[in-house]
């Protein structure tokens, strides 16, 4: 989201210093480096929901599924549980439909965009990706859900003959059923787009710096920057995009900022025999399996924990299993990642200009859709800095929500 921010400014003829603490590769990598590189336009629906709030249950952890609380937490998910309960209500989750939709609209054009802005139109695919089923049962449940659900300009179709008996021949498993996705997409390679697009920034002028952002204050309603150094920025203005960082930051400044560590597990290994298959997603297991490369991404979980709390081994074992019982060819030995998702209780971004600070824009948030959508709000940011009108109405981003939602509890 930052990078995608400081080169659509930088086009557009801005001065930028990005601040990164990653900078220098020292801190550890995103959650955009992380994931499974799914360009996910079909995921108009927000998480916040009632079908998604009866489905926890069965979703936990314990069960088999790829939700879970580390309870030692609970602390810090405790108060976001029950503002996200308060948004699956169906009036919130349509109004949060409406809004992802008009996001997701321009999320793979922007990336054309953006890429072909960084010279390298080869790190997009948009041919799509697949979702597979184990058993008949699951296969007519998962096929019905999706053709209930609104995926935006997505498409599917079933999985023909010859392409399903394709997906089987690299596994030991042969799938029961299986959904065709088209106009979504994947980053062919999300370590290479990010360092593709800090070169591109850079080569225009831009300047990066590794530092730690350690608080955001104001000045006579203007937002001011202290370092982990002691050193104070007071820039024209401020983008603020950083991440599950960014709650604690915004509240410097008396906003509310609900935001939680969101955590998701990945292994990784030799790509083997797995052909040039899009990201497939084996939906009863809840893992998509994405090639980068000569490496194959298996990746899943939805843990909600402080960010510094240690990684669960039994994710990275469970996906392990995973990959062994259905013949993945991943080679071994295999690496292990784990990251956190920024996200809000609704499952919305926050996008805006702050009212706290005339000078600071915020882009945050976006849960799942972090990498999906970081080229379309880079563009949405690089409109507000020039004070323009973006294309998508922000109304529904404005973090002040939290803050009204707050004052109406009191």
């Amino acid at each position: 989201m930052g990078l995608a921010c400081a080169l659509d400014l930088r086009r557009a003829g801005a001065t930028v210093l990005l601040i990164d603490e990653g900078a220098t590769g020292a801190a550890a990598p995103s959650a955009s480096w992380g994931n499974a590189g799914h360009i996910a336009i079909e995921q108009v629906e927000p998480i916040a929901s009632m079908k998604a709030l009866k489905s926890a249950p069965a979703r936990w952890f314990p069960r088999g599924g790829a939700l879970d609380f580390r309870f030692g937490d609970i602390l810090t998910w405790g108060g976001w549980a029950g503002r996200y309960v308060q948004a699956c209500s169906p009036h919130a989750f349509e109004h949060g439909k409406v809004a992802l939709g008009a996001l997701l609209n321009d999320a793979a054009p922007a990336w054309r965009r953006l890429v072909e802005a960084a010279g390298r139109p080869d790190l997009l695919r948009l041919d799509g990706h697949i979702v597979v089923w184990e058993s008949l049962a699951s296969a007519e449940k998962g096929r019905a859900a999706w053709r209930a659900a609104d995926i935006g300009q997505a498409r599917t179709r079933d999985l023909q003959g010859v392409e399903l008996t394709d997906v089987a021949s690299r596994l030991n498993v042969t799938p029961a059923g299986g959904l065709r996705f088209e106009n979504s997409g994947q980053i062919s390679d999300p370590g290479l787009a990010l360092r593709t697009l800090r070169e591109a920034f850079e080569a225009l002028g831009g300047e990066t710096r590794s530092a730690r952002i350690k608080a955001l204050g104001a000045e006579n309603g203007r937002a001011v920057l202290t370092l982990d150094n002691g050193e104070v920025l007071r820039p024209d203005q401020v983008v603020l995009a950083a991440g599950v960082g960014s709650g604690a930051l915004m509240r410097g400044l008396g906003h509310v900022a609900p935001i939680v560590a969101e955590r998701g597990y990945h292994i990784e290994g030799d790509v083997g025999a797995w052909g040039d298959l899009p990201p497939v997603v084996f939906e009863d297991r809840s893992m998509i399996v994405t090639r980068f490369g000569d490496r194959l991404r298996a990746a899943s979980f939805v843990e909600f924990a402080r960010r510094e709390t240690p990684a669960d081994p039994r994710k990275w074992a469970r996906l392990h299993r995973h990959v062994d019982e259905l013949g993945l060819p991943m080679a071994k030995p295999r690496s292990q990642w784990m990251g956190a998702r920024p996200t809000l209780p609704d499952y919305l971004p926050a996008i805006g200009v702050s009212r706290r600070a005339g000078n600071l824009i915020y882009a945050f948030g976006h849960q799942h859709l972090g990498l999906t959508l970081a080229a379309t709000t880079g563009e949405i940011v690089t409109a507000l800095a020039g004070g323009g009108k973006p294309a998508v109405d922000l109304t529904p981003f404005d973090l002040d929500r939290f803050a009204r939602r707050k004052e109406m509890a009191a």
